[in-house]
């Protein structure tokens, strides 16, 4: 739906389907009830998650067609896809292979650009469009820096196809869309910086030129145009993990002339350790406190989706680790003052037993978003329904509402 910061809806990734015939069905169970509580007046935006099986599907004429035709009929339009998990993403352990296979592969690159096509075929005129996509790869993945390195520079080749793409697709049919880079915890792009690092360091100097000789243009003119189609996800959830200066990220951003494709409005899981206040609320001593907090991290420690904490000590050294179960192992846990877990929860939910969650952040990002606007996408992204503790799971419909109703109330309305 059109509002104040910009376009909002909700990315359909938190529907379980493995095929287009899946996708669709969900659509048409969910969706009509979700915009009836939301927008009921106006048409709603829709962020289209698709695997690579179901974006092969899709791109059949009469499939294509047939949904065009229900978007109409719904009032719904798609002007975001997520393009991130390649394959199955529920019912299934996806962990690390959520970025297989990752951008140093053909695959990676065929589908995005199918991708590209078919919402130059959906987005509706005047309105720009945006995937999100992988930060590269997974670094552990890589165990040498000469590994790394390798890596950065053929995902990086590849993902200049993608912006080749891209501009053909607006030479030829008017429509903007641009390539959402998502950093995300362990990603090989992982924090502002590094996004900002890799922009400059690899794909503006190799992308350059290769764009320049493309299309037959001026350096300054090729910098423009990658400018315009390879954009930043600012998923709040992952940079809230890595304890980030939303402020700060933003205001680099903008000075380097760097542009945000889309918000994904998510939250993440806190705990504070060896704080004496909520301790003495708990009645608790220190040692009970962090036992509990330490408990209620467990029940979030599910097999399939990677979780991993980022973990604050009192002089505000950071420590890493890949998943929620190596945290919890940790016989240093005490030594922390805080973990952030990558574990999206709902955020229309504040506090979670010990826990919190990081809605604050949202509010941050969003307070800016209205004061100085930098996107015009925004999309609340929270795909973990299905493994969230029970106490957590209403119904997806009503969970969905409540997440649109809570981003409307408190930073919109």
């Amino acid at each position: 739906m059109k509002t104040k910061l910009g376009h909002l809806t909700y990315c359909t990734n938190i529907h379980a389907g493995k095929d287009w015939r899946a996708d669709f069905e969900n659509l048409k169970t969910h969706f009509p009830e979700i915009k009836a509580a939301v927008s009921p007046d106006e048409q709603m935006g829709i962020g289209l998650r698709l695997s690579n099986a179901a974006s092969l599907e899709l791109v059949n004429p009469s499939a294509l067609s047939e949904f065009k035709h229900w978007l109409q009929a719904h009032q719904a339009y798609v002007f975001t896809m997520n393009g991130f998990p390649y394959g199955e993403f529920h019912h299934t352990v996806v962990k690390a292979d959520v970025h297989s296979p990752d951008w140093t592969t053909a695959a990676r690159k065929d589908y995005t650009i199918r991708l590209a096509h078919l919402l130059a075929a959906l987005l509706p005129e005047g309105m720009e469009g945006g995937i999100s996509t992988s930060p590269l790869s997974y670094r552990h993945w890589f165990s040498t820096t000469e590994a790394l390195d390798d890596a950065v520079k053929r995902a990086t080749i590849n993902i200049l196809e993608v912006v080749k793409a891209l501009i053909s697709i607006h030479q030829d049919t008017g429509k903007l869309i641009h390539l959402d880079l998502e950093p995300e915890p362990d990603g090989i792009i992982e924090s502002g910086p590094e996004y900002i690092s890799w922009y400059e360091q690899d794909l503006l100097r190799i992308g350059i030129p290769a764009i320049a000789e493309a299309f037959s243009l001026s350096n300054q003119q090729a910098e423009s145009l990658i400018k315009q189609h390879l954009c930043l996800c600012y998923d709040v959830c992952h940079f809230s993990i890595g304890y980030e200066d939303h402020a700060a990220v933003l205001q680099r951003l903008k000075t380097k002339g760097l542009k945000v494709g889309k918000i994904q409005i998510s939250a993440a899981l806190k705990g504070k350790f060896n704080d004496a206040t909520h301790a003495d609320a708990a009645n608790q001593s220190g040692e009970a406190h962090n036992q509990a907090i330490l408990n209620d991290f467990k029940q979030f420690n599910e097999p399939t989706y990677l979780h991993q904490v980022v973990a604050k000590d009192a002089a505000g050294k950071l420590t890493r680790y890949p998943d929620l179960d190596g945290a919890i192992a940790d016989v240093h846990v005490a030594s922390a003052a805080e973990w952030r877990a990558h574990f999206h929860v709902p955020v229309s939910t504040d506090r979670i037993g010990q826990l919190y969650s990081t809605r604050e952040d949202i509010l941050q990002v969003l307070a800016i978003q209205k004061q100085d606007p930098f996107t015009t996408h925004l999309e609340v992204e929270t795909y973990t329904w299905e493994v969230l503790p029970e106490g957590l799971k209403i119904p997806i419909a009503q969970s969905i509402i409540n997440e649109l109703d809570w981003v409307i109330n408190h930073t919109i309305k």
